[in-house]
């Protein structure tokens, strides 16, 4: 989101197709003339306000559109999007959907207004003549603008009578528009927009979250002068997100890692700027040392014995099993003279995901635990080569420094696979496959007390539900019409015998 001090200007600019090399549409949800009176309006407020610097009209949003959209009729997805924001936010919009030069950017620029139009604009017409003076302030007399000559002062003026000396058609500028939980609002809002329209699971988008447990990277614009610089600080910051993937896979809960995220990375560099200013060579530092830190937290978590590991992750499922399936039943219909039988608990639809989920879990699991190996073998083979001393040893320690070199690559490979083992099934990161697992995890434990708790009180045994007992069910009554009408040809044919 960026601030407009020249509204006019920049509308023009982005609806103009002799400006703009690849301009599929121009929407608009009001007349031009509106973005006239209120760059004026607010021109005359900022002058009132005497606030130095420069006046702000109106802002736009630029959302970056998935390349497939481009499929889509520019025209009805350009007045989705606008129409979209005015709904929620009520004011009025201009936007114009554009491609960059080499068209690898769909994108749209939306302009919008921060204050709206009156219901009833007020208009006041001056019942006698007027005056003000330099400073626009309302004066008595038309002597207090007059100079030495006798002439009128510049800068002042005189508002005859009948004349409107004060046009007010704006509300005042709401100031949620200024703040930084507006802008993500309105990337989630869009976000979500925008996925429904995906056709591809693994293409969806995810707005990164503030406070998250990974570390954002930038994005490096075309011909950018500090493009290596980025570059780099974003292998760092991947580097610090395999670490966090291995950790939540390995157990690690979200808080420990957010402290040494907080404690290892946010601190030190927030305390760097104010006292050094930004350095960039020493977020490098700063990471790698906050990587150690994590990869430390992991081997304590995996050096607990597994019956403790297990107790801690399996507390949710067997925490009160009775409670539980009180409240997954589906309460029984009374009726006047007796209690009817009680219904079958239904499976949730995240437990139905459960097995699936189990799964891929534990190719993550596995995944991580060869990931472990590979290091074990790292950490050997560099303290063998700090061992190897000697003139004559030269040989032998590049041969470690080759068979090092190489683990480093394969487990950085590895650790990049981890994310991908869970965006085949639609989910963009490790952090988010592992929320919706332990929910299903839990759902699927309740269900399956509830389902043992039914079956004690009605000795029945319980039916499938979902979509493929419902195929199954399908699939036997197909047949079972078969068998009657083979039966009944048989009949007939023994009744013309």
């Amino acid at each position: 989101m960026t601030k407009l001090s020249n509204v006019k200007g920049r509308i023009t600019y982005v609806s103009s197709h002799a400006k703009q090399e690849n301009l599929y549409a121009v929407y608009e949800t009001t007349e031009r003339k509106f973005w006239r009176e209120l760059a004026k309006c607010n021109q005359e407020e900022f002058e009132k306000s005497g606030t130095e610097g420069k006046c702000i009209e109106a802002r736009e949003l630029i959302i970056a559109l998935p390349e497939s959209f481009t499929e889509f009729q520019p025209d009805r997805l350009l007045q989705l999007f606008t129409n979209h924001f005015k709904q929620n936010y009520g004011t009025e919009c201009i936007a114009a959907l554009h491609h960059n030069k080499r068209k690898t950017n769909y994108h749209i620029h939306l302009i919008f207004a921060e204050r709206k139009l009156l219901d009833e604009p007020i208009i006041k017409i001056a019942s006698r003549n007027m005056f003000y003076d330099e400073n626009g302030k309302h004066v008595r007399t038309k002597k207090e603008i007059l100079g030495e000559d006798g002439e009128i002062r510049e800068g002042c003026s005189i508002v005859k009578k009948g004349e409107v000396y004060e046009k007010k058609l704006f509300t005042v500028k709401e100031e949620r528009f200024k703040s930084n939980s507006f802008l993500d609002e309105v990337k989630h809002s869009y976000t979500d927009l925008i996925n429904i329209y995906v056709k591809d699971e693994n293409q969806k988008l995810q707005v990164f979250e503030r406070g998250s447990v990974y570390l954002p990277t930038k994005k490096i614009g075309k011909n950018n002068p500090k493009a290596q610089e980025i570059e780099a600080d974003n292998q760092k910051r991947r580097e610090w997100n395999r670490a966090v993937d291995m950790a939540l896979i390995s157990g690690v809960p979200e808080p420990k890692i957010m402290e040494v995220k907080r404690k290892e990375i946010t601190e030190p560099i927030r305390e760097s700027i104010v006292r050094r200013g930004n350095r960039p060579r020493l977020f490098s530092r700063v990471v790698t040392v906050a990587v150690e830190a994590l990869e430390f937290l992991i081997a304590s978590v995996l050096f607990k014995k597994p019956r403790e590991v297990s107790e801690q992750t399996g507390r949710t499922e067997t925490e009160h099993p009775e409670r539980v399936a009180e409240n997954i039943m589906t309460a029984a219909k009374v009726t006047k003279e007796e209690k009817a039988e009680p219904e079958q608990p239904k499976m949730t639809r995240l437990a139905s995901k459960y097995p699936k989920l189990f799964k891929v879990n534990k190719e993550l699991e596995d995944q991580n635990g060869a990931i472990q190996q590979k290091q074990k073998q790292l950490s050997a083979k560099k303290k063998e080569l700090s061992e190897v001393t000697g003139w004559f040893k030269g040989r032998k320690k590049k041969e470690l420094q080759k068979e090092i070199d190489e683990l480093k690559s394969q487990i950085r490979d590895m650790k990049d696979y981890l994310p991908r083992i869970v965006q085949k099934i639609g989910y963009r990161s490790v952090q988010d496959f592992l929320k919706d697992f332990k929910a299903s995890q839990t759902e699927y434990s309740e269900y399956r007390t509830a389902i043992a708790k039914w079956k004690k009180e009605t000795s029945k045994e319980p039916v499938a539900h979902g979509i493929r007992a419902k195929l199954a069910e399908k699939k036997q009554e197909i047949q079972n019409e078969q068998k009657n009408k083979q039966y009944t040809r048989q009949n007939k044919d023994r009744g013309a015998r």
